[in-house]
Order: C-alpha cells, then sequence, then structure tokens
C-alpha cells in the first residue's frame, strides 16, 4: 500500500474510531434517538427511554430534568426498561399555567405509565421526585411495585428541612414575593420555586396507604433532617431505612456505584425458601 493510501485508510479508521466514541456518549435529556412525546393532562411531556426488561421510572427533583439520572441510567437499563421524564414545568415539559402541585405531578406519571401501556414500574425518586414517588404509591398504587425515595420530606417547614436551608428559602421567599415576574422564565422559576416553599402537606398518618415495599433514603447530612427520614419510613407498612454515611443531599451522585447497587438490590424479588 502506497504512503498515500496508508494515510487515507488510517485517517479513515480514525474518523470511525472518535465516531464510534461520540455514539457511546449519550447525553442524557437531549437524545433525539429516544426522545419523544406524550400529551399529558393538559402539557406536553417530555421522556426518553432506555435499555428493556422490567419498567423502571425515574424522578428527577426541584429544577432538574433527566440528566440528573445520568450515572444512574446506564447501570439500571441493563436489566430494566428505564423511563426518565422532564416534569412538568421542568425541562422540555412546558407548562405555562399558574398552579403546581406535588399531586399533580404524581397525576402526571401515572398517565404517563399508561399512555405507554404499562401496568406497574419500580420507581426511583430523588428529592421532589422521592415526595413524587410516594404521593404515586398513595394515589396510585397498583402502578408501584417497589419505590425508593431519596431525599423527600412530607412537609415544608424546620422541622423537616435543615433550619440553615429553610432559613435561605424564606429568604428567597421574603425578596421576591412582591416582585413581578415579565418573562415566562421568570415566571416559571418563581412557580416551581413556590412547590417547594409551600409544598407538600403530606401528614405521617398518610404513609400507611403505600401498600408496596418502599426503601426511604437520606444522606447523613442531607438538606432533610434525619429525624423526618427516620419517621417516613417507619409510617409505612413495608417501609426499610437506609441513611447513607458521608452523603449529602444527592445520595445518588455522590454515592453513584452503593446507591445504584442497593436499590437494584432492593428491587430484586426474594428468594425463594
Amino acid at each position: 500500500m502506497r504512503i498515500k493510501d496508508i494515510f487515507i485508510f488510517s485517517a479513515c479508521v480514525f474518523i470511525l474510531l472518535i465516531n464510534a466514541c461520540q455514539d457511546k456518549v449519550i447525553n442524557y435529556g437531549h437524545n433525539k434517538k429516544t426522545g419523544n412525546y406524550f400529551n399529558i393532562r393538559g402539557f406536553k411531556m417530555y421522556y426518553e427511554t432506555y435499555g428493556s426488561g422490567k419498567p423502571l421510572l425515574m424522578i428527577h427533583g426541584n429544577g432538574g430534568d433527566i440528566s440528573s439520572f445520568a450515572g444512574n441510567i446506564p447501570y439500571f437499563s441493563k436489566k430494566y426498561k428505564v423511563i426518565v421524564a422532564d416534569s412538568r414545568a421542568h425541562g422540555k415539559s412546558a407548562d405555562l399555567r399558574d398552579s403546581l402541585s406535588f399531586e399533580m405531578m404524581a397525576d402526571d406519571y401515572a398517565e404517563l405509565l399508561d399512555s405507554m401501556h404499562i401496568n406497574s414500574a419500580y420507581i426511583i425518586g430523588w428529592s421532589d421526585g422521592g415526595i413524587n414517588a410516594l404521593l404515586l404509591a398513595m394515589r396510585h398504587p397498583d402502578k408501584v411495585i417497589k419505590l425508593a425515595s431519596t431525599g423527600a420530606n412530607l412537609w415544608p417547614d424546620s422541622t423537616a428541612l435543615k433550619p440553615e436551608f429553610w432559613k435561605s428559602e424564606q429568604e428567597t421567599f421574603l425578596s421576591g414575593k412582591d416582585k413581578i415576574y415579565q418573562t415566562p422564565k421568570e415566571k416559571n422559576d418563581w412557580k416551581v420555586f413556590l412547590l417547594d416553599w409551600a409544598q407538600p402537606n403530606i401528614p405521617l398518618t398518610a404513609l400507611k396507604q403505600i401498600k408496596c415495599p418502599a426503601l426511604i433514603i437520606g444522606g447523613d447530612h442531607d438538606l432533610i433532617n434525619t429525624e423526618h427520614t427516620v419517621a417516613i419510613a417507619k409510617h409505612i407498612p413495608q417501609g426499610q431505612l437506609w441513611i447513607v454515611p458521608k452523603s449529602g443531599h444527592a445520595t445518588l451522585i455522590e454515592h453513584k456505584d452503593e446507591f445504584n447497587q442497593k436499590v437494584d438490590e432492593f428491587f430484586q424479588p426474594p428468594a425463594r425458601q
């Protein structure tokens, strides 16, 4: 082979290798190969799916989107059909209406599963997504096989949230409550902030409605008070507790490998005797 031909051949191989590597890098939340929309309860809900097997729905937190699970999707998609969506008023799931509640969002996810002809799924929820996971199991019990909820709270005050975090939220509310928000983004950002400022409002006694096994997770220095997380686990009939050592609010990111393995083990059916 002539030098020129060798050079051209080598260049082609190099380009193919680069393209192959690029194909392996998935831009979660912006993946045109799998991204799609469903008309859900008055808005267009954006979602992506990965892998095959039993359905596993992942629900992100306040201000987040599908990309929140970039460290978890590759692991779980090896054995589950992973479904990830941008919640109402988040990411690509635009919703310009004034109202927003956790109950609305939980019902959205139930209808998303219906739209995909999925009777029931495993659920992973983080932060606001953890609240949505609990409400989904309460409002649509047949939809949830098992759930893992990390960093969830039941009410929005300093008994549930770390006092210093609640104080910062209060300062944001007081500085912004009298402002006039002009742009759609400003209005949406304030609406999403108010969701966490005024909600959720779930009594501990309501958790008895959750009939499925539930793994309740929190970091040992989470934004959620450990006592609050413990109380959530205790009030769920089949609740289990995992306080992750040396972890803040982002347990599934800070301790990705351990989180993935532990939750996967929890989802497995019990061994036959």
